[in-house]
């Protein structure tokens, strides 16, 4: 399989859409791997007693699951140079259901000197945008 071409690249180009379902396990699993062991991530009840609505994800962990796709969309055609967001809203993961985030990721802007591409993403959770000005440069080789 061979990855994306940048010449046939414009602004506005949807590049990825993908869904990702993250669950209580998803976000025990990340405590692990990151060693962030905040309680406002396991606990409703601590949560709620520092005015959460509930269990959050953490917010690395929404910022990488959102890079994800990005990142296997220009694997093998160059790499990640730059990566940056804000984060404008709490992902909450109810214990039952989750939650379920919306990467749309497209092109926002294309530099043919240094053969980059700014890759916008909207990242929503429940009808709502969770992460702000969400962008990555991507490097062609």
């Amino acid at each position: 399989m061979s990855g994306p071409v940048f010449e046939n690249l414009s602004v506005g180009d949807v590049i990825v859409e993908r869904s990702f379902h993250l669950t209580r396990d998803s976000l025990v699993r990340y405590a692990g791997a990151s060693g962030d062991f905040n309680p406002i991530h396991y606990r409703d009840d601590v949560a709620r007693s520092v005015g959460l609505p509930g269990v959050l994800a953490h917010g690395m962990l929404t910022m990488g699951v959102a890079a994800s796709p990005v990142a296997e969309w220009i694997s093998g055609s160059g790499h990640v140079a730059d990566y940056q967001v804000r984060f404008t809203r709490p992902v909450v993961v109810d214990a039952d259901e989750g939650a379920q985030l919306q990467v749309t990721a497209s092109v926002g802007a294309l530099d043919p000197e240094a053969r980059t591409a700014r890759i916008d993403l909207k990242v929503r959770c429940a009808d709502q945008s969770v992460l702000g000005k969400s962008q990555l440069v991507v490097a062609f080789a």
